[in-house]
């Protein structure tokens, strides 16, 4: 029990505190989640185990970090709490299967490896995993190890080079090491502690550069704060742009911005229709002369069928007034814009409010605004590192992420959910411009630093008049394609080396 009951607080002490939290952020912490689990493997009396205690002790630490799923499901979904609460629960399992595999891993490999050779298997591992939960069942990589220290931006530039699975596997490995020496200057120790000391000599040393001569914009981001409740009402669409055309013109009367950006479905009609409404965002965008990106509902008829095909998409208002490029949001949320085989399911409805079942777009290109190159991020495709490769590739000089987070109320969701967009900036070196409904609206600097970040749930105007635009990309963007498949092979080589080697007693 003692060998169970350890571990367990470890790694829960790692994981609720270690990721942001309502009570106390301590980044360090995160790495006593690697540890718990090392420790959880190394004294299981079997592989099945080993398995089954590592499933149970991620179920806790990713249903503790991620409390706040109940909150929308309740708040919007119309669930009692009864029903709310377990949804967390629920997804903790499914997520602590990924730890539960690497405990059995790592249980499998117990004294068939020299610790060099461990070393690589437990980075290799950890960072092949993640990358699997990023794409397995449409995948969910919240809560990555190397999101935990988006906070100290000298932490996350090694995410420039290997990207941020690779850099969550550098730090599990110094952490098992670390905690496996025996002595306080054993190799294993020192070889854990130079691989942070590197990390972070390397991250201040990047901080120190400065960034290639490049443009610079001037862009204002527009956070209304409109009430979720009352967001999809009728009556309360008019009162909604006015929130958002007052803003927006005293923004302008002040700074003059390059590009206003409004956050997701901030229109709550459909913006592609000629009336009144939409004729109004239209004619601010001309009166201002400055182009808009906002977020609204979209739909098109798809010949053989019935009903519209639905989008949730970010229009790009031109300075005419006329509606110009457009993206349709390809990575839904499960649940949340579509039900998962809902022509299976009809009896599963989506827990929260809007215009119906949404469909994935594939238009990956920017939107293009004077000089600005605008790659969007939907919401939380903003969590999933392919999706911001793909932006770049397609020659996006600018991310931008608009989102609508009022969904998780006064939580640790929204601090969450901008500590991952600062690894895409680092990952893709790349300036992040980040709107949303009720906050945190903010800029994300190349090197992943946070700026003028905006308070929740308060009307505010953020804007930056030097906002940097660059055209070069990082060693990760260049060579994705071989990191994607890196992890994998130095697993499989650490694997068969403790196959054919004969166990240590």
């Amino acid at each position: 029990m003692i060998n169970l009951l350890f571990p367990a607080i470890l790694a829960c002490i790692g994981a609720w505190f270690g990721f942001a939290n309502p009570l106390a952020h301590v980044p360090p912490l995160a790495l006593l989640l690697p540890i718990g689990l090392m420790l959880c493997a190394r004294h299981a009396p079997s592989p099945k185990a080993a398995f089954k205690r590592g499933w149970l002790i991620g179920a806790a630490a990713f249903a503790g970090s991620l409390y706040w799923v109940a909150l929308p499901v309740h708040d919007f979904g119309g669930l009692p709490w009864i029903l709310a609460v377990p949804c967390p629960i629920l997804i903790g399992l499914f997520l602590g299967l990924y730890h539960g595999l690497f405990c059995l891993g790592l249980r499998l490999v117990k004294g068939r490896l020299s610790w060099p050779f461990l070393a690589l298997w437990v980075g290799s591992s950890w960072w092949f995993l993640e990358l699997l939960r990023g794409i397995l069942f449409t995948g969910f990589p919240w809560l990555t190890l190397a999101s935990a220290f988006s906070p100290w931006p000298f932490a996350i530039q090694t995410a420039s080079v290997v990207g941020s699975y690779g850099l969550s596997g550098l730090l599990a490995t110094a952490a098992v090491l670390i905690s496996r020496g025996t002595g306080i200057l054993s190799r294993q120790r020192l070889a854990g502690a130079l691989i942070l000391a590197l990390l972070a000599a390397t991250g201040f040393w990047n901080l120190s550069l400065p960034l290639p001569e490049t443009n610079t914009a001037s862009i204002s981001l527009i956070q209304g704060n409109i009430d979720q409740s009352l967001k999809w009402d009728e009556a309360y669409r008019y009162a909604t742009l006015a929130r958002y055309e007052t803003l927006t013109r005293g923004e302008s009367d002040r700074n003059k911005p390059d590009l206003m950006i409004w956050p997701e479905t901030a229109l709550p009609f459909y913006l592609q229709e000629l009336n009144s409404l939409s004729l109004s965002v239209r004619n601010l965008a001309r009166d201002i002369q400055t182009p808009i990106i906002t977020g609204s509902p979209a739909f098109t008829f798809l010949p053989g069928r019935r009903k519209p095909t639905l989008y949730n998409r970010a229009f790009l208002i031109e300075p005419s007034g006329r509606l110009g490029s457009y993206y349709d949001k390809e990575h839904l949320v499960p649940f949340g814009e579509y039900v998962p085989f809902g022509e299976y399911l009809p009896f599963i409805t989506k827990l929260v409010q809007g215009v119906g079942d949404f469909e994935p777009g594939n238009n990956e290109g920017p939107l293009p605004s004077g000089k600005i190159r605008s790659g969007i991020l939907l919401c939380y495709e903003t969590i999933f590192p392919e999706l911001a490769q793909a932006r770049v590739a397609a020659g996006a000089n600018l991310l931008v992420n608009i989102s609508n987070d009022a969904w998780f109320g006064r939580s640790s969701a929204p601090l969450q959910h901008l500590y991952l967009s600062a690894l895409r900036a680092v990952e893709q070196q790349r300036s992040i411009a980040r709107c949303t409904n009720t906050g945190i609206s903010a800029f994300i600097d190349p090197h992943g630093r946070i700026q003028s970040a905006s308070r929740l749930f308060s009307a505010a105007v953020v804007t930056k008049t030097d906002v940097p635009i660059l055209t070069s990309t990082s060693f990760y963007h260049r060579n994705y394609d071989l990191l994607a498949w890196l992890p994998a092979i130095l697993l499989a080589l650490c694997s068969l080396c403790a196959l054919l080697t004969r166990p240590k007693s």
